[in-house]
This record gives C-alpha cells, sequence and structure tokens, in this order.
C-alpha cells in the first residue's frame, strides 16, 4: 500500500473522531403548560392541609359523643372485672409458652425460638394489662394507691390484696431481668439470673390465688380452665426436672 494512501485513511480516522457527536435537542414547555406535580407553585390548601385541623376537631367530638352516651361507664365497668382477667390469662399462657420454649424433646430450633417470641409477646400483654387492672381499681376506688404499692397494708383484704401487689412485683422484676439477660455474665450472674426468671413461677401461683378469691366469684370455665393451666404447668415442669437429672447422668 502506497505511503499518500495510507496518510489519507489516517487523516479520515482522525478527522471522524473529532467530530462532535450529533445531539437530539431536548423538547422545551411551553411558558403557560405547568410544572411536574412535585414541583408545582401552591395556590391554595392542599388536601392534607386541610385534614389537619380536621383530626383534632373529629377526635374531640369523638370524645365528647361517648362520654355523653354513657359509654365509657360501660367501658369502666367491663374494665373493673375484665383487665384482671385478661392479665391473669395472659400471664397464664406467657408461663406456659415459657416452659414450651425450653423443651427439647418435641421442639426443634426453630419452633424454640416461635415460642420464646410468643412468650416474651404475652409477657408483654399481661404487664399491660396488669397495669391496666391496677389503675382501674385505684380510679374506681376500691383500693387506695398505697395498697396497691406497698403489700399487705390494705384495710380491708390485706392478704389478698397484698399477694396482688406482691405477684405484680414479681412479674415486673421477672420481665426487666427477661430484657436484660446480656447483662447477666458469668456462671454465678447466669444462676442469679436463673433464679430471679424462675420466681415467675410463684408470682404466677399468688396471681390466682388473688383473681380467684379477691373479687366476685369466678366462673366455672374460668377456674378450670386456671386448673387446667396449673395442671399443665406441673407436668412440664416434672418433665423438665427429670430431663435436666437425665442429662447430668443421674438417671440411667
Amino acid at each position: 500500500m502506497s505511503a499518500p494512501r495510507l496518510e489519507s485513511r489516517q487523516g479520515r480516522r482522525a478527522a471522524h473522531r473529532a467530530r462532535p457527536s450529533p445531539t437530539v435537542p431536548r423538547p422545551r414547555r411551553p411558558p403557560n403548560e405547568p410544572g411536574p406535580p412535585g414541583r408545582r407553585p401552591s395556590g391554595g390548601l392542599s388536601g392534607t392541609a386541610l385534614l389537619r385541623p380536621a383530626l383534632p376537631a373529629a377526635l374531640l367530638l369523638f370524645i365528647a359523643v361517648t362520654l355523653h352516651s354513657g359509654a365509657a361507664d360501660t367501658l369502666m365497668r367491663f374494665l373493673d372485672f375484665g383487665a384482671g382477667v385478661l392479665a391473669l390469662v395472659s400471664l397464664s399462657v406467657t408461663v406456659l409458652w415459657g416452659l414450651a420454649a425450653t423443651d427439647r424433646m418435641v421442639l426443634d430450633t426453630g419452633h424454640r425460638l416461635l415460642a420464646q417470641a410468643v412468650h416474651r409477646g404475652t409477657g408483654i400483654a399481661g404487664l399491660g394489662f396488669l397495669g391496666l387492672h391496677i389503675w382501674v381499681k385505684v380510679a374506681e376506688g376500691h383500693v387506695s394507691s398505697a395498697s396497691a404499692a406497698v403489700p399487705f397494708t390494705d384495710g380491708a383484704r390485706p392478704g389478698l390484696i397484698g399477694l396482688g401487689t406482691l405477684a405484680g412485683y414479681l412479674f415486673v422484676a421477672v420481665a426487666v431481668t427477661g430484657a436484660v439477660r446480656g447483662a447477666f455474665t458469668g456462671i454465678t450472674a447466669s444462676r442469679w439470673w436463673r433464679a430471679l426468671h424462675m420466681s415467675a413461677y410463684l408470682a404466677w401461683g399468688l396471681a390466682l390465688v388473688h383473681g380467684l378469691k379477691s373479687g366476685r366469684a369466678a366462673a366455672g370455665w374460668a377456674t378450670a380452665g386456671y386448673a387446667i393451666c396449673l395442671a399443665a404447668v406441673a407436668v412440664r415442669l416434672a418433665l423438665r426436672m427429670r430431663e435436666a437429672r437425665r442429662n447430668s447422668g443421674e438417671l440411667p
């Protein structure tokens, strides 16, 4: 190939590289056409801005209608009896699911984690209902705030009310130690944590006596349900202790 032809090809390639690439012009929006919704200038109040003052007004109206219709009194009468029952049922379920979470004969790791999650959730619900139960009893004048705070100081029923107060403190202590379990490191601290957590069974027993004897007479189905829960906890505890002895080598 001759030198002039090679130089001409190289010159065309350099000119092609240096040639600017054609650009497609961006279409322009007419001046009177509105912009995108996010950039549109607000010329008036939007729907959200109109709803903001309406929501508190609607809430106040709902509260006024509720108080005028007597629904608040009906709710308080229900909570006067039902809050304690809901607390006891939730805490009973918490104890049962806590025992189920320790099972290694039937449940695998995933099932035990699920049982622990249910155990924590029902425990939180039980503490919430327990606080509501105490507030309703004090607000209705059934017990004084001092009797609810200090065990065995109630003038009419010091024993039964005191058992409920003591059970409440134990449940709170169990919940707090369960939430900060990571702070109990080491063999000695772990044993202290286990002892504190096992006091939930004592608290549950005290709560059963308080719930069945301190208020109005429980229905037959409620007493039967608590008896079944008590039997189930006793059987599961016996199986757990037997399994612990077997693992330690005391049983063949």
